[in-house]
């Protein structure tokens, strides 16, 4: 995967765990009880809520950064330095609401409030997508990275990314929500801590730092061009050849179904555990009365 998909799919995550993130979990269980199927329904609905928010919002300025192309080196520098500002930001708890700025943004959290089913589920996806105070530094940098791709597919497909690394972490919660001890949600949650006077938090730093890592990297390597390889090249051509083998022979769509299936049944076990946990405690909680 490349940096710049890594970055987006992590900045996804760390911002649903962000302090302000977490108050959206409340409202996503509450719109999920009912089932395994209906669980995998409404986190599908609510990544696509997140996806008609932050796609078209990241084609704009991926086709922005591809006007601004002609001016690489000035883009190159003020990506970089713009990731680090708001490396820093996050880090020293300096938040803000990117959806202040967009018009319609306070109505449709309203509305998504007051809904009802998937509804509520849809409009939820679409209203967490650009709010939040504390993670707002996180799109902030998102968005930085998606004008510098130069490109407004890669910029969009960037944007889905970092959705799905907010629904991911939604899914898996809500699956094994029963079975986290106190000490698996404190470590989650993460804990505040003080510094020269002031309040931090340690996602909040961790996710700076980030941020401001890949605005490191993102100078130094003129936009990732020249970023190094994960792999040696004679390792990526096999996986390249041999991936083109599978797609010629059809065989890569079976793979995706194959793997869908795999962790489809590993999702199924971990509830049906949770449930035959859950309906034990029950059963020893109604033959002994203390």
């Amino acid at each position: 995967m490349e940096i710049s998909l890594l970055t987006a799919l992590l900045g996804g995550v760390l911002a649903l765990l962000s302090p302000c993130g977490a108050l959206l979990l409340p409202a996503f269980f509450a719109s999920t009880l009912g089932g395994r199927g209906r669980l995998l329904l409404h986190a599908g609905v609510f990544y696509g809520g997140l996806v008609v928010t932050l796609v078209p919002l990241g084609m704009g300025l991926g086709a922005m950064g591809d006007l601004l192309s002609s001016s690489r080196g000035v883009l190159v520098v003020g990506t970089a330095v713009l990731l680090i500002v708001l490396g820093v930001a996050q880090t020293l708890g300096f938040g803000f609401d990117l959806s202040r700025r967009l018009p319609g943004a306070d109505r449709l959290q309203q509305h998504a409030h007051r809904r009802t089913g998937m509804l509520r589920t849809l409009l939820l996806g679409a209203a967490s997508g650009v709010a939040g105070f504390c993670a707002g530094p996180i799109l902030g940098a998102i968005l930085t990275l998606a004008v510098g791709q130069g490109s407004a597919l890669r910029a969009g497909l960037m944007l889905a990314v970092y959705g799905l690394g907010m629904t991911l972490p939604l899914l898996v919660l809500a699956a094994a929500w029963t079975r986290l001890s106190p000490r698996t949600m404190s470590l989650l949650r993460g804990r505040g801590f003080r510094v020269l006077g002031r309040e931090l938090h340690t996602t909040s730093v961790l996710t700076g730092l980030l941020i401001m890592g890949v605005g490191v990297l993102f100078w130094a390597t003129n936009g990732l061009v020249s970023v190094p390889s994960l792999l040696p090249t004679a390792v990526q051509r096999r996986v390249q050849s041999a991936v083109g083998e599978l797609a010629s022979s059809g065989a890569d769509a079976g793979l995706v179904a194959l793997a869908a299936v795999v962790v489809l049944l590993i999702w199924w076990r971990m509830r049906r555990r949770a449930s035959v946990r859950g309906g034990a405690r029950a059963e020893y909680a109604a033959e002994d009365p203390r």
